[in-house]
């Protein structure tokens, strides 16, 4: 088992910056891959961005050059530092971890971005 907790959201206004972090516990050296996930109100869950174990990153074509990926093994922790914040960037942001057959969720932190 793997837990997920987010933080780090709130309210930016456009062009601002926040950095999300992603705290993980349980059995983490399991996980093969981490990843940032939004969803805004009316639409479907999208991928933001991913990292492997190895450090390979991968960015969604809305956020590239605007947000980065990392992650600390020393302190378990995925972040998502986002910066030139736009409207468009509202939404819910939920923390993914894959281990073997199994994918896990955070309970999401809201991201507002006012104009």
């Amino acid at each position: 088992q793997v837990q997920l907790v987010e933080s780090g959201g709130g309210l930016v206004q456009v062009g601002g910056s926040l950095r999300l972090s992603c705290a993980t516990s349980g059995s983490r050296f399991s996980i093969a891959v981490m990843g940032w996930y939004r969803q805004a109100p009316g639409k479907q869950r999208e991928l933001v961005a991913i990292i492997s174990r190895g450090g390979s990153t991968n960015y969604a074509d809305s956020v590239k050059g605007r947000f980065t990926i990392s992650r600390d093994n020393a302190k378990n922790t995925m972040y998502l530092q986002m910066n030139s914040l736009k409207p468009e960037d509202t939404a819910v942001y939920y923390c993914n971890a894959v281990a073997g057959l199994n994918a896990y969720w955070g309970q999401g932190t809201q991201v507002t971005v006012s104009s």
